[in-house]
């Protein structure tokens, strides 16, 4: 993954990006959350300077050998929009370390304030370097889908986060769970796709997916574009998180989601509590 920030001297990067990509990095360091970013620019600060703390975080877990696995698109949902107070979606990047096996479980204390979202995970077959990107050029890349489950996580205090905090906390990218089972695109229809999520067996969450941006190839159309547009593309075997299909719930300590996608299958994944052995 190419970032405008790769090979720039530590003195090139603006004091206030440096801080604040500091601040969430002590955070994960110690698991305790930081005050919003947010008041580190001037009236809050734009996507711009956002996106360059994103990517010097992105850069720093690089250079200590993390893998990019893909990307995520995060707020397509209106449920969840309305729960952050934003009103457009973001982008963020996913680290092959972020995985977690379909029915495994997520060590007590790995995130700092865990939520959970269901949705469709695309893999891509072919890369999407235009920027003018269209569904069918998405319909041609994408090898499969998968059912998912992003657990979302915030590094600022209390989820007291604006637009700017949640880009620059990696578009609050905590972990993630895929099924196992690969479906062709030829034999869904992501639009129409159902979406039931339950805790511990109570259902909690629910959509479809035209509640994703009318559509989960919609999301991957607006991701494939705006990566183009940045210079840094979508490319073939890269997984594609896009976006919740229903709310995002709070995961506490012994709980276990389990999410089933009309046509695509079942995801599933606990948190353990504090005596379980990992």
């Amino acid at each position: 993954m190419s970032t405008e920030l790769d090979g720039a001297r530590p003195d090139a990067v603006p004091p206030a990006v440096a801080k604040a990509a500091d601040l969430l990095a002590e955070a994960v360091r110690t698991g305790a959350a930081c005050p919003p970013v947010r008041t580190l620019f001037d009236d809050g600060g734009d996507l711009e300077a956002a996106y360059a703390v994103q990517q010097l975080g992105v850069r720093r877990g690089l250079a200590a050998g993390r893998r990019i696995a893909g990307r995520k698109i995060g707020l397509t949902s209106a449920a969840v929009q309305s729960q952050l107070g934003v009103d457009q979606p973001d982008f963020g990047a996913l680290f092959a370390d972020m995985a977690v096996p379909d029915g495994g479980e997520v060590a007590a204390g790995r995130l700092l304030q865990p939520k959970v979202e269901a949705e469709v995970a695309l893999v891509l077959g072919r890369d999407l370097p235009e920027r003018a990107c269209t569904v069918v050029d998405v319909l041609r890349a994408v090898d499969f889908a998968l059912p998912a489950l992003e657990i979302v996580d915030s590094r600022v205090a209390g989820w007291d986060i604006s637009l700017v905090d949640t880009v620059a906390d990696n578009a609050s990218c905590g972990l993630y769970v895929l099924g196992a089972t690969p479906v062709p695109l030829t034999a869904v229809d992501l639009r129409t796709v159902t979406m039931t999520m339950t805790r511990g067996g109570e259902r909690v969450s629910e959509g479809t997916g035209a509640d994703c941006l009318g559509s989960p190839l919609n999301a991957a159309v607006w991701l494939a574009s705006a990566l183009a547009e940045r210079g840094d593309p979508l490319r073939a075997g890269d997984l594609v998180l896009t976006g919740a299909l229903g709310p995002m719930v709070p995961a506490a300590p012994g709980d276990v989601f389990e999410a089933h996608i009309s046509g695509l299958g079942s995801v599933r994944a606990g948190f353990a509590t504090e005596g379980d052995q990992q």
